[in-house]
């Protein structure tokens, strides 16, 4: 979900959806934390967060560039990239905490269901689910107040650079009125972004922060979020 791509290539996109139960604890939520707020997911991929959030009463908004192709489509690709990821994860085993997935299979599981949920949500429910390509995004400023954004910014600092990050996370805040929550903090080898510190630093006029040890933890080092509070002008 990037200016990185000119055009949609779908077969360059792996849909892995994260599920709503690994939201609530990669974000450290609670139902009363959500109850009356708005929400973005973004990018939300295919993710059951909204889906199941909705059903449940609250007004959350998913944003990825992926939804402008079909759900069926998004479905096919979807389930082909599960079989392929779970397929290939017996060698590297070790690299994960198998904790909230206690095996492969319930992995598999989980993200089959996850995917499930959001297709059937998605094409009952377009409007829930708004194609943007970032760092711009069709909002209003402050619109929602609190936004999320999972596995994505930090994660791919090998092919989105500094400029990129700092412009994403100012479109973030843009749009949120009180807090933009990130996670995780780490690359796909579980090192800490080199891009944090600088973020951080480029950023205190406009915001304070704070980086959070989460109960979640699948890729190993991966447990921590990033809070960024909004300063209000005086």
């Amino acid at each position: 979900m990037s200016r990185v791509e000119n055009k949609l290539d779908l077969d360059r996109i792996v849909f892995i959806g994260r599920s709503y139960e690994e939201y609530m604890e990669m974000f450290s939520l609670n139902e009363e934390l959500l109850n009356g707020k708005k929400i973005l997911d973004c990018p939300a991929g295919a993710c059951s967060f909204t889906a199941i959030a909705s059903e449940k009463g609250y007004d959350v908004t998913a944003c990825d560039l992926v939804y402008s192709i079909p759900a069926e489509q998004i479905k096919k690709k979807g389930l082909h990239d599960i079989h392929h990821v779970i397929g290939s994860m017996n060698d590297v085993k070790d690299s994960y905490v198998w904790e909230f997935h206690k095996n492969l299979d319930q992995l598999n599981k989980h993200r089959k269901n996850a995917l499930l949920d959001f297709v059937e949500h998605f094409g009952k429910f377009p409007s829930k689910y708004v194609t943007a390509i970032l760092p711009q995004l069709p909002f209003q400023n402050e619109q929602f107040n609190i936004t999320l954004s999972a596995h994505f910014l930090f994660t791919y600092g090998d092919r989105l650079d500094y400029s990129f990050h700092i412009e994403t996370i100012k479109e973030l805040l843009r749009v949120t009125k009180n807090e933009v929550r990130i996670f995780p903090l780490v690359d796909l080898e579980g090192k800490r972004s080199p891009y944090i510190d600088q973020l951080l630093a480029e950023l205190k006029d406009l915001i304070d922060y704070e980086e959070v040890n989460v109960p979640y933890e699948f890729q190993k080092h991966a447990n921590t979020m990033l809070k960024l509070y909004k300063k209000r002008k005086s």
